[in-house]
């Protein structure tokens, strides 16, 4: 076993300082906060809860999740459902009727959600898509007072520079994992696409939506240096997912998963990002299980009615949990 020189009690209170004033997580703090077994995990969440109070206080941002084209995808990421060899028994459909993607956008804002995730399969929008896209966002900015956030793979700047200017507040395109190990998950397209699409976005003037699934194989030290990557992009939406086998999908069971892993590695997105959005994000209510609500420590937002092939909490149940834990859900009339 390693041994440190600086005790976990300091080393805890060391977490804090240095996240409060700026700093940048080391490597070695980031194993130790996922690998050492004496940082034990009630401090470590009090510890990442000083940081997250810090920026968000109690609050709760939840996010709502629609689906709006499902499957038929020409990538063979191989831990997705929707992949172009998956063998999963999903439904798959082309985009949505404009009327379905605003009646989501009204039962987003109805159930007390922060912001409405509008999500496309598929590799890259066209022209004319963009177009679609950009007149939706138009309309659910003037119809409701909630933030919208686009997925819809890779985008240049010109198509991000026209979002941006229809009044779309984040683009999400998740790194997923580290570049060292983005060859194990899918050969169809590059990490390096991937952070061209995001820088593409920060350029426009969107918010970066980003993040990872953990639990597909990566190294700790992989988890880190995501984290890092992101803290660099600026990343203002950090959605840390778990990884859920869904039968068929071609990436198979992984039990690389328990429920204090999971909240170890919220702990360091929250510590190496200090005032970004983390978002116990898909695969939360499977992986952390009864520890669920100590998700809320590290992180300051969730999603809410399920996820893109895999069920989730509905909204009463989540609500209830942000309650019973001691937190309050925030509205986006709050923070304007």
């Amino acid at each position: 076993m390693t041994e440190y020189s600086i005790k976990p009690a300091d080393f805890y209170q060391q977490l804090v300082n240095t996240a409060l004033a700026g700093g940048v997580l080391s490597q070695g703090d980031g194993m130790r906060i996922l690998t050492d077994p004496d940082v034990e995990l009630l401090p470590l969440m009090q510890a990442a809860f000083q940081v997250r109070k810090r920026y968000f206080g109690r609050g709760v941002r939840v996010h709502i999740l629609n689906n709006v084209q499902n499957g038929l995808c020409p990538e063979d990421c191989n831990y997705c459902a929707q992949a172009v060899d998956s063998e999963a028994a999903i439904q798959k459909y082309k985009i949505k009727s404009d009327a379905e993607i605003m009646a989501g956008a009204k039962a987003a804002h109805e159930s007390g959600a922060y912001r409405y995730c509008i999500v496309l399969s598929g590799r890259e929008p066209d022209k004319k898509r963009v177009d679609e896209m950009s007149a939706l966002v138009k309309r659910i900015k003037a119809e409701y007072p909630v933030e919208v956030c686009l997925s819809a793979g890779f985008i240049d700047e010109s198509a991000a520079v026209q979002l941006k200017e229809a009044g779309l507040n984040r683009y999400n395109h998740n790194l997923n994992t580290a570049e060292s190990h983005y060859g194990e998950i899918c050969s169809t397209h590059s990490y390096r696409q991937r952070l061209a699409t995001l820088e593409a976005a920060k350029g426009a003037g969107l918010e970066v939506c980003s993040g990872m699934i953990i639990g597909m194989g990566e190294s700790p030290d992989e988890i880190w240096t995501v984290a890092n990557k992101l803290r660099e992009l600026n990343a203002r939406s950090i959605p840390v997912n778990f990884y859920v086998h869904v039968p068929g999908a071609k990436l198979g069971e992984r039990h690389q998963l328990t429920p204090e892993y999971c909240l170890r590695a919220l702990a360091l997105f929250r510590f190496s990002n200090p005032d970004a959005e983390i978002r116990a994000a898909g695969g939360r209510e499977v992986n952390l299980r009864s520890l669920e609500s100590l998700a809320l420590y590290p992180a300051n937002s969730l999603f809410s009615e399920g996820y893109l092939n895999v069920g989730g909490h509905g909204a009463d149940k989540t609500m209830q949990m942000i309650s019973d834990a001691g937190f309050s859900v925030e509205s986006i009339e709050e923070v304007d």
